[in-house]
């Protein structure tokens, strides 16, 4: 298909080693940031502003919501800038909106709708930075190092997952909830920095594309959706970020007025999901290379639905375990399973279609999460937390069914 006069991007691997460690440091330092968020926004709600399980998953499902409303679009707004200028633009912009949190509740001034405004602009932020960036990796580092790095990627995201949650719960504890956000602000701009940093011949130019703009978008679904690989891994990740948005919505609910644990032991519980994805990255490639890339992503689906039950059935003096590795190991499979079908798509989709293949994975898989939020907390209203998370936890079986009954099944590597 005929796709305009794009500018040719350059060669992958070509820029400095420097370049990708600028990018790895930036996404390890934003994503503690995030962790610290991931524990501070809701608990903000819940202790601030006595928020009902609801209205905490209507926070969850707004943060989300980005993949909803731009999911489709973004992978051609963002072919349309630079991509290195454009992640430290919505650096920026997530900066100056986390910051507003606190501020307003310095000034006795925060809502349940600030708090929710600020997660839907977030979101949107999210998606055009999430889409350039993942676009941004092959132009700096070979195709033959992209397993490798996108592990180390995971790893490192991993790590702070873990400490990010830990450290949230304790500055929540010491600062209040809508202080600790300030770490979150600060993290991005460090991001910012560190992303200018890179060396501009790694970053691709903007493409001139004289294509209508609802035909650029239709190619990159086209291929998502005609793709004999590609099109099941994508099902089964919707079905594992639909279960994930009910756990995020409901795990702080649960953690808090289920089993009853202060905010200091429930950002160490949230923690776990880190652990499990540390876990995850550490052994992706080792997996993959014993048994193939597809027997590892269907044996990851299948292991992870199965031990996120732990986190329904988690009761009494053994709450906390319990929960934490159910979490622990749903997070495992998924990092593994993100990692190897990432990869996938970033070496066998054309350059020029990559954005727009993100940007349609993306709406499918991102745009599940608020969905899941938003079932989870109106499921828990009307028949109680825990079996609203157990609900949420069994939709995770229809990721390995999706592989099973597709190509997958058959093959030894998702390329071959």
């Amino acid at each position: 298909m005929t796709t305009g006069s794009p500018t040719v991007a350059p060669p992958r691997g070509t820029s400095s080693d420097s370049g990708f460690w600028y990018y790895w440091g930036a996404a390890g330092i934003s994503s503690l940031g995030s962790g610290i968020t991931a524990i501070a926004l809701p608990l903000t709600a819940l202790v601030a502003l006595d928020a009902s399980a609801f209205e905490v998953g209507l926070i969850t499902a707004a943060s989300y919501a980005g993949a909803v409303l731009i999911g489709l679009p973004a992978g051609v707004i963002v072919q349309h800038f630079p991509l290195q200028r454009l992640q430290v633009g919505m650096d920026l912009a997530r900066a100056a909106l986390i910051a507003s949190v606190p501020v307003a509740a310095w000034l006795h001034l925060l809502t349940l709708v600030q708090l929710v405004l600020v997660g839907l602009f977030i979101s949107l932020a999210n998606i055009l930075f999430d889409v350039a960036n993942t676009s941004f990796l092959p132009s700096i580092v070979p195709k033959e190092k992209l397993t490798a790095r996108n592990s180390l990627i995971s790893g490192t995201l991993a790590t702070t997952q873990l400490a990010g949650p830990s450290l949230g719960g304790l500055l929540v504890q010491i600062l209040g909830a809508a202080t600790s956000l300030v770490t979150d602000a600060v993290s991005y701009l460090l991001s910012a920095s560190l992303l200018w940093r890179i060396p501009r011949d790694g970053s691709r130019r903007p493409a001139r594309s004289h294509e209508p703009f609802a035909q650029q978008i239709k190619a990159g679904l086209r291929f998502v959706v005609r793709h004999p690989v590609i099109r099941p891994c994508v099902m089964a990740s919707t079905a594992l970020n639909l279960s994930s948005g009910a756990v995020l919505a409901l795990a702080p609910v649960f953690l808090v007025r289920t089993a009853g644990l202060p905010a200091g032991t429930v950002g160490l519980v949230l923690a776990s999901d880190g652990v499990g994805a540390l876990m995850g990255a550490s052994l992706t490639t080792r997996l993959a290379a014993r048994i193939g890339t597809a027997r590892t992503a269907l044996a990851a689906t299948t292991a992870g639905a199965v031990i996120t039950l732990c986190m329904p059935l988690a009761h009494s003096g053994w709450a906390a375990p319990c929960f934490a590795v159910g979490q622990g190991g749903f997070a495992a499979g998924i990092t593994v399973f993100s990692v190897i079908t990432g990869t996938h798509r970033q070496s066998v989709t054309p350059p020029d279609l990559l954005a727009r293949v993100v940007a349609s994975v993306r709406f499918f898989t991102w745009g599940a999460i608020p969905i899941g939020a938003l079932l989870g907390g109106s499921v828990a209203d009307a028949f109680g937390t825990r079996n609203a998370l157990f609900a949420g936890c069994t939709v995770a079986f229809v990721a390995p069914l999706a592989l099973c009954f597709s190509q997958v099944r058959g093959k030894r590597d998702l390329d071959n």
